[in-house]
């Protein structure tokens, strides 16, 4: 095992908007059937947040109070895993850029810490939300504590068992941490203007955190991925990169893995921005987890973010947001939909997906920490078995790319999963055309000669 050093370069002082440089419009958002005027309040993002995701400025200025926040972890390491090459007897160079050294433990803090201050200078005095693996939750629970605000987590019941140190973690930060479904939930789940809501959905537990802040004056929903704004304040990963690198070494294929869309929004965006700009042919690839490939095998339609049935529908890739990935050992990557910026450019072929099985994520997981000395999250897993893969795939094609993953997350809270990979009892269990027929079916009902 080796560790090469670490190339630190400069914090960005901006965030980059792919939206100055995506060359179609992206289609609009429908407002929800199901809506009420103390609802649609609720919904309400500061309106920082609200220009964000609509200007097409390149260069988004980071707010002094966030920018100082930034400081205490960024920038995080470059490194190249050479050792890695080495095993794998690779001609291709192999980077990652490490986002696993802060309080969270993963790239989460970015928007974290942006939306906490945005949400305070509204003033927001409580935040809740919804959380997978968890690796969201711990992040907002640090960035409240730093700006002043009260936080509740709804955590999927099945990482909240799996991963009790994570909740600790939560705590740690004065965040009320709740299995989702809670305990004494009913069996249909949160209310619905569109039937039942299965408890495995990340959908479920951000559904329960909208009915908290519809029954608590001064709270609010924060969400940590999908949203436009959220994967803006993740460019800080490409950016510091970018510099990083260096022009000399400018990377072949980017890489990151996909859950709603910030990890690998926030490696591959300003790379993007550079190929649709024209001085860059890079290749950017999504790695989604089998049990869960929107990209690559859901459907480019409207459907909801979450499974209220309250909030604005927005055309994405998805496989319906009452999609479950139960048996599944990744949590992050369990949402039912993909960013609608990352969908429209798959959608339009600036951007790849591939899906892999866990048991060869996983494996990869464990070459990684043996090679690198870093124990990567589920999550991250996947982008190192993508980058493999693909160097795996030049080698045969007798070419030598520049690779650059995102290492989004440490794996210290993920040991019962890595247990199962070690003892042999964890399952490959791919989803059948049927299951994902029966999910598909109950997307919404709307005319698509209506809408764009």
């Amino acid at each position: 095992m080796t560790r090469p050093s670490a190339n630190t370069g400069c914090a960005p002082k901006n965030w980059y908007n792919i939206l100055a440089d995506i060359p179609f419009e992206l289609p609009p958002d429908i407002p929800p059937a199901r809506s009420d005027k103390r609802e649609a309040l609720k919904l309400q993002l500061p309106l920082a947040l609200v220009r964000q995701s609509m200007t097409r400025e390149r260069l988004i200025p980071i707010p002094d109070p966030v920018s100082e926040k930034y400081l205490s972890w960024r920038p995080t390491p470059l490194r190249r895993a050479r050792a890695l090459e080495r095993h794998i007897g690779t001609r291709a160079r192999i980077y990652y850029k490490y986002e696993g050294e802060n309080a969270s433990g993963s790239h989460k803090l970015c928007t974290a810490m942006a939306q906490a201050h945005y949400y305070a200078a509204a003033g927001a005095e409580r935040l809740v939300t919804g959380t997978g693996a968890g690796q969201w939750g711990t992040a907002l629970a640090i960035a409240c504590q730093e700006f002043g605000l009260a936080c509740k987590v709804y955590m999927v019941a099945k990482s909240f068992d799996e991963k009790p140190y994570r909740q600790t973690v939560m705590r740690l930060y004065n965040a009320e941490v709740v299995p989702s479904p809670g305990r004494d939930a009913e069996p249909a789940g949160p209310s619905s203007g569109q039937g039942a809501i299965h408890p495995g959905n990340i959908a479920y537990a951000v559904t329960e955190a909208f009915e908290d802040a519809l029954a608590h004056d001064g709270t609010q929903l924060s969400v940590g991925s999908g949203e436009a704004y959220s994967i803006l304040h993740s460019t800080v990963i490409g950016l510091e990169a970018l510099e990083q690198l260096g022009p000399a070494e400018q990377p072949d294929i980017v890489i990151g893995s996909l859950g709603a869309g910030s990890n690998f929004g926030g490696i591959a965006m300003p790379f993007i921005g550079r190929k649709l700009r024209g001085s860059s042919d890079v290749r950017c690839i999504a790695v989604e987890a089998q049990r869960c490939p929107k990209l690559t095998r859901g459907r480019y339609c409207y459907d909801y973010t979450d499974g209220s049935g309250v909030s604005p529908l927005q055309k994405m890739y998805t496989l319906g947001s009452r999609f479950t990935t139960a048996g599944g050992h990744v949590g992050g990557l369990r949402y039912h939909a993909c960013s609608k910026i990352i969908s429209a450019l798959y959608h339009h072929r600036v951007v790849e997906a591939v899906a892999y099985p866990q048991s060869d994520v996983f494996a990869s997981g464990v070459l990684f920490s043996r090679t690198e000395g870093i124990l990567p999250a589920p999550e991250s897993a996947h982008a190192i078995h993508g980058a493999i893969d693909m160097a795996k795939r030049a080698d045969a094609q007798g070419t030598a790319p520049v690779i650059l993953f995102c290492l989004s997350g440490h794996g210290l809270f993920d040991l019962a999963s890595y247990e199962a990979y070690l003892n042999g009892t964890m399952q490959d269990m791919p989803l059948s055309d049927e299951d994902i027929r029966r999910s598909l079916a109950q997307l919404p009902q709307l005319n698509e000669q209506a809408v764009p």
